[in-house]
């Protein structure tokens, strides 16, 4: 890889270096400008009065994405890698709306044309990109899947129960319970403490029972914050791999271990320019 793609990508796919810290914080500031301007664009006042700033400033936002989307095509041997990857179709989507505006003319596509705007809002999903706290957070999750399945099954059993029961005690009444697949959508949105208010119990013992599923609801809602908690607390008391945000030049695999030498997926050397 010529010094200039090796130098490219250290700037791009790495945050250890200076330069590559300050390009995430320039690309983290232009994220958040374009998710902005997509909020204020929906405000119809703004937009009316501000209409050509937030087109030009979406148009130097898209054209800047558009040089990043390309650069790390280039700066990795394997470009299929990026262009593929979650990561990669991200960027395409974010990116590619502001181009396919030029070719949809005509008051008939205004609501087709508001649809690809609003698909900018992807570039939202770029920033956990740069958040390293969210790679603990996703190994929680993972670690805990299992746990918070079996607690979500159990819930989905529980409201059947409930739902069920609340039909046989109110059916007979104008209280809405007029199926069951209703009464489990009423026990769902009671138990989660939602409580939208278009069903109600009328009988005393639908009420008890309501009001004890209300009680019950507290309780439950907190089990799956408990079990994830736990589980990031686990593991920060393992401590982990240490990681670091070496991307392969190669294949632009991640997460490698400090002082790797080389890619844990490819092979490749992770340090061409010392070789050379």
């Amino acid at each position: 890889m010529a010094n200039w793609k090796s130098k490219l990508h250290e700037i791009i796919y790495e945050a250890d270096t200076p330069a590559g810290k300050l390009f995430d914080v320039i690309l983290l500031i232009l994220i958040l400008a374009s998710i902005l301007l997509v909020m204020l664009e929906s405000v119809n006042e703004f937009a009316t009065k501000h209409g050509d700033f937030l087109n030009i400033a979406e148009w130097v936002i898209t054209i800047l994405f558009t040089i990043e989307y390309f650069a790390r095509i280039i700066s990795i041997k394997k470009p299929t890698k990026y262009i593929f990857s979650f990561y990669g179709i991200i960027d395409l989507l974010s990116t590619v709306p502001k181009y396919l505006s030029l070719f949809i003319i005509g008051s008939q596509s205004l609501i087709a044309l508001r649809a690809l705007r609003l698909m900018r809002i992807f570039r939202v999903l770029k920033l956990a990109r740069y958040i390293g706290e969210s790679n603990n957070i996703m190994r929680a999750l993972n670690a805990s899947k299992i746990k918070i399945g079996v607690f979500i099954m159990f819930i989905l059993i529980l409201c059947t129960i409930l739902g069920s029961v609340m039909y046989l005690i109110e059916s007979g009444q104008d209280s809405g319970f007029t199926s069951i697949p209703r009464s489990i959508y009423w026990a769902i949105v009671t138990l989660t403490t939602v409580g939208y208010g278009d069903i109600a119990p009328l009988t005393a013992l639908g009420q008890f029972i309501a009001s004890i599923i209300m009680i019950l609801g507290y309780g439950i809602i907190a089990v799956p914050t408990g079990i994830v908690t736990a589980e990031f607390a686990n593991q920060h008391s393992k401590g982990g791999v240490d990681l670091n945000t070496q991307s392969c030049p190669n294949c632009a695999a991640e997460k490698h271990r400090n002082k790797a030498e080389y890619c844990y997926n490819c092979g490749e050397g992770l340090h061409p320019e010392e070789t050379d």
